[in-house]
């Protein structure tokens, strides 16, 4: 990868975003498991390397969504085939740096974070690994999507409004409103809706208090709507319900800030991922999973 993690990442989605493709809808393989896993610690990658992952298990056609470090898969047994090509994720590394002179600060130093990357290889692309490696890791139990996003929507205890004809969260009067159940093709639109409107909620003051205007100005409507997208996509995927792209006629605007602003696809997948938490975290069946995420 590029010194330009940055530049080097919002390239990629840019390019999948000028297809019609939002690589955070349905963020999971085609096998069991939802989430792009490490096979060996079984912990879940987070936030943009939700979205990197997806991406490549996508494209690569890979049954399963079980990663390795080059190391990892040699301490287990491994062997990474020859001429395969791993994945590159990224991971903020904290650093002291000396403040500046004017700088009034005691110890004359202060914590900056750097964006750095590491590669990943999928379980498909190394021989010799141990049978538990390259079968489903998944531990939930087998309980319905329809079940799941509607156990999820109520542990909100939002106040969710069902009428009219236009799906909207209502900041002044802190609401959702969806249209009624039956107006819906089918069950998946309408928890895939009712989740993307759940993700503006959270950014109410009296939650998350999702303050977009200073960091993306003229262009906060759009961001958020972005966050919006990418939350209710990592909530689908925990449901396995097939959710997708809400909102087609937003991907020139999100095309706009990605190039206008390299940095703001991690800005908004990190707070997408932050109100996914807070959503799973107000229900009871996947706040223990939340705990062992990584």
């Amino acid at each position: 990868m590029s010194a330009d993690l940055y530049a080097d990442v919002t390239a990629r989605i840019v390019t999948a975003l000028e297809r019609g493709i939002a690589p955070w809808v349905r963020p999971w393989s085609t096998g069991v498991d939802t989430f792009p896993i490490n096979a060996c610690t079984r912990r879940r990658y987070r936030g943009i390397n939700v979205v990197l992952l997806a991406m490549e298990a996508q494209a690569q056609g890979y049954a399963l969504n079980r990663w390795l470090t080059y190391r990892q898969a040699a301490a287990l047994g491994g062997q990474v085939r020859q001429g395969e090509r791993g994945t590159h994720v990224v991971f903020w590394k904290l650093r002291e740096i000396s403040a500046p002179a004017d700088v009034d600060n005691d110890d004359n130093l202060r914590v900056v974070p750097l964006l750095r990357s590491f590669t990943v290889f999928n379980t498909a692309q190394i021989d010799g690994l141990p049978t538990g490696m390259t079968e489903s890791l998944s531990r939930r139990p087998a309980w319905s999507g329809n079940e799941a996003a509607e156990e999820l929507i109520n542990a909100a205890e939002a106040d969710i409004r069902h009428g009219g004809s236009k799906a909207f969260y209502s900041p002044g009067g802190d609401y959702v409103q969806v249209p009624p159940r039956t107006t819906f093709v089918n069950a998946a639109g309408y928890f895939a809706t009712t989740l993307h409107e759940l993700v503006h909620w959270t950014g109410h003051a009296s939650r998350l208090d999702r303050q977009l205007s200073s960091r993306f100005r003229d262009e906060a409507y759009a961001a958020e709507e972005l966050i919006a997208e990418m939350g209710s996509a990592f909530l689908c995927a925990h449901c396995r319900v097939d959710g997708q792209l809400q909102h087609v006629s937003y991907i020139g605007n999100w095309l706009r800030v990605l190039r206008n602003d390299k940095r703001a696809i991690f800005v908004a997948s990190a707070k997408a991922q932050s109100a996914a938490d807070f959503l799973l975290s107000r229900c009871s069946r996947f706040s223990e999973e939340e705990a062992l995420a990584a």
